[in-house]
């Protein structure tokens, strides 16, 4: 009768984590809002464009994963959503260019650290090297979360999927594939 009392005890106490891990949403789909997107007045190059070691903050909208396949843009150019009954929740994205600035045209061009809070209240929070090249994947840390992804995985993968004028950089990410290659 004992053990049958510690084992409905453990069986319950193991029952949140199945749940929350069947609601994790293990793809999802970026869309920067360029009018959110500021950085420091230095170091800058000649045209204004942040060099090297230069800070900025960004933000940007959270969409199923997806939605911005085929070049598909996720912002409106007033920085509205293209999709709003579509958005999920809002990224924000900040750090410090890195290789040759805005001017990089391959590799690492930014190390960041990204906050991804869903409409739900979960955060997902990762670090790491974000890409210039279109197409490449990175893998990137997760370093925290809360609510289903306080138990997500240690890597995400992020795919640059495109950046178009004005409307700023499109991102594909992907949760729990420790094994990824990592180009650029």
């Amino acid at each position: 009768m004992q053990l049958n009392k510690y084992l409905a005890v453990a069986l319950l106490a193991y029952t949140p984590f199945a749940v929350s891990a069947e609601d994790l949403r293990a793809e999802f789909d970026v869309a920067e809002d360029i009018s959110r997107f500021v950085f420091a007045p230095a170091p800058v190059f000649d045209d204004g464009m942040p060099a090297y070691g230069n800070p900025f903050v960004t933000q940007g909208y959270i969409y199923p994963a997806g939605t911005l396949n085929d070049g598909v843009e996720g912002t409106l150019p007033n920085g509205d959503p293209a999709f709003p009954d579509l958005v999920i929740g809002e990224w924000t994205c900040d750090g410090f260019f890195v290789g040759d600035g805005m001017r990089t045209a391959t590799g690492a061009i930014v190390m960041t650290r990204q906050i991804y809070r869903f409409d739900d209240g979960d955060l997902l929070i990762s670090h790491g090297p974000e890409l210039a090249d279109i197409g490449a994947t990175i893998t990137r840390a997760v370093t925290g979360g809360t609510g289903d992804y306080a138990d997500a995985p240690h890597t995400l993968n992020q795919t640059l999927l495109g950046m178009s004028e004005g409307y700023g950089v499109r991102l594909q990410i992907e949760l729990g594939q420790e094994d990824a290659t990592t180009d650029g």
